[in-house]
């Protein structure tokens, strides 16, 4: 698993860091799922960004304009609709198999992490090109995901048009 010092090495110093596990434990506990301790660091470290003015992360704790929250349950409904479900591998949700979103992208990409079968089994990654019915599924965790993004590899979101010189991030506004 990538670690958030590789993450930073690439991305820049965190300047969010986040300690309550309060708005976390609320989310968690509103989907019945617990979030990978990947995701959940590097979102704490971060909070709600946007990444190489492409790739938007949300903070379960930014109530006002960004909230994780609120998207998840925003996209949840979206990718139930009947004509929206036939876009992905399995269906949205909470249960194991199931995709759960936690990104996008203003390249057209909605990402997921696919609920693992067993719970000592590692989360993975699975990016939907909005723009046309293809996903794919990256058999790797979110800091594994996120760091080869950062590195410009095709994670089927790419970067490189975005960052040209070197990953980077701001605050959402």
């Amino acid at each position: 698993m990538a670690t958030l010092p590789e993450i930073t090495a690439l991305l820049g110093e965190p300047r969010f860091n986040w300690s309550d596990p309060a708005p976390w434990i609320e989310l968690e506990q509103e989907l019945g799922i617990e979030f990978p301790a990947d995701f959940r660091e590097i979102v704490d470290a971060y909070g709600s960004i946007v990444v190489n003015k492409q790739l938007y992360l949300k903070h379960p704790a930014d109530h006002l304009l960004h909230d994780l929250g609120a998207m998840i349950r925003r996209d949840l409904e979206l990718w139930r609709e009947e004509d929206m479900a036939e876009f992905l591998p399995s269906p949205v949700g909470s249960n194991a198999g199931q995709l759960m979103p936690v990104a996008t992208a203003t390249t057209g990409e909605a990402v997921f992490l696919r609920v693992p079968a067993e719970p000592s089994s590692p989360w993975r990654v699975v990016v939907q090109e909005f723009d046309s019915p293809a996903w794919t599924l990256h058999e790797m965790t979110f800091s594994e995901w996120l760091l080869a993004y950062l590195k410009g590899r095709d994670v089927t979101v790419c970067s490189r048009n975005f960052a040209p010189d070197r990953a980077f991030f701001e605050f959402l506004p």
